[in-house]
């Protein structure tokens, strides 16, 4: 599959327990289904779609290091490491890769703390409150993006 159709999303810290932790917020849905129904839609839409997931900062940005040569758009969902890792705000910078950021809570009605995000300012979009439903979303902005810029 060439470059231009190919994305990435990233989970980060504590988004391997979707669908077991607070259900309220998260909903009932596990990172395995959701990524599942996400290639199906993904395949429909004839995007290569890579996802991964850590909670681990340095292993985030190994990923995002490493996706230079061969993902051309990312869906970012970095649960709490939004809030604080610069370094991952850089090393989105540099690998310069346009993203959607993506969370599943709308982290404006929450504890303060989680309305800022040390990476909108440099994302493509937002996308928080609409459940996993965003990801969608952000997978459907991402292919009509795509194919605009091929026209």
């Amino acid at each position: 599959m060439q470059k231009n159709n190919s994305v990435l999303i990233i989970n980060g810290p504590n988004l391997n327990l979707l669908g077991n932790r607070e259900n309220k917020i998260y909903g009932r849905t596990t990172l395995k289904k959701l990524n599942e129904k996400l290639k199906k839609k993904a395949n429909l839409l004839n995007i290569y779609l890579k996802s991964f997931q850590s909670n681990s900062e340095s292993e985030l940005i190994n990923k995002i290091h490493n996706s230079k040569k061969n993902i051309n758009y990312m869906i970012i969902n970095l649960a709490a490491f939004t809030h604080t890792s610069i370094a991952i705000r850089d090393a989105l910078i540099s690998v310069e890769i346009p993203f959607i950021e993506v969370h599943i809570s709308n982290i404006y009605s929450r504890e303060s703390f989680r309305s800022n995000s040390w990476i909108s300012d440099i994302s493509k979009g937002i996308i928080c409150g609409l459940g996993t439903y965003g990801y969608f979303l952000a997978l459907k902005t991402i292919y009509k993006r795509l194919n605009l810029k091929n026209i």
